[in-house]
């Protein structure tokens, strides 16, 4: 039986398949594929309609254009969806951690690509390269502590608060990164859409130190939150100079 979470899963896949069918403006040749993927969206909607998604639209800010940025940004937030997904439906506290935190890193390395690629700011791209490197490390760590850390076979006595705290924080973020990102200036979208992706990870660490046990796991969760307190504060400064 699917998750909650899976189920929601299940929705913003379909959703961000219909954008960015749609957003291709496709000839009418084209029209049949197109079709078929809104209703897919429509059925996968009702069979869930049960469940609180109105946080989890992928859809862009109203009046955004679908700009190749956006289409890049959508992409990445998807796919770091389904990985964050997967993690929010684990038992164990640590491993459900590691496994959203992986997928959370992932997708701050692809906004940080998505910068280098249209930004021109040299504070931010050279705060997207900082994220970089520095996630990427972080990625390998987790990667590594989960081959040897299955998820536990059954839910701990914290397990459905710890996936509640996260789901909270998840339709959070997506709320805000989705204004963010639609921004058509390309050094403020990556600004204001990584500013609530950092926020969302320090509460996702703040999570782990209220519910976890790895030792591991609970000093990358501090080292999460050093980290990205600082690059919150430097990106807040830093829209503040440059809100024209």
């Amino acid at each position: 039986m699917k998750t909650r979470y899976q189920s929601r899963l299940a929705v913003i896949a379909s959703i961000s398949a219909a954008l960015l069918v749609s957003a291709c403006q496709p000839t009418s040749e084209e029209a049949a594929p197109a079709e078929a993927v809104a209703t897919e969206t429509t059925a996968a909607t009702e069979a869930h309609s049960g469940h609180d998604m109105t946080n989890m639209d992928m859809t862009p800010a109203q009046g955004a254009p679908m700009t190749e940025m956006l289409k890049d940004y959508t992409a990445a937030m998807t796919s770091m969806n389904v990985e964050m997904m997967k993690g929010m439906d684990y038992n164990d506290p640590d491993t459900a951690f590691a496994q959203s935190m992986l997928g959370h890193h992932i997708g701050a390395v692809d906004m940080a690509k998505i910068e280098l690629k249209y930004g021109k700011d040299e504070e931010m791209r050279k705060l997207a390269q900082q994220i970089i490197d520095a996630q990427q490390s972080e990625i390998t760590t987790m990667q590594t502590w989960l081959a040897s850390h299955p998820d536990a076979a059954e839910p701990t006595a914290d397990t459905k608060a710890m996936q509640q705290a996260y789901a909270k924080g998840m339709d959070a973020m997506h709320s805000e990164m989705m204004t963010g990102i639609a921004d058509p200036v390309a050094d403020i979208a990556f600004a204001r859409g990584m500013l609530p992706h950092h926020n969302s990870a320090v509460d996702m660490a703040e999570v782990e130190l209220k519910y976890g046990k790895d030792a591991a796991m609970l000093k990358l969760a501090q080292q999460v939150i050093d980290a990205q307190k600082a690059e919150i504060e430097q990106m807040q400064n830093w829209l503040a100079n440059n809100k024209a």
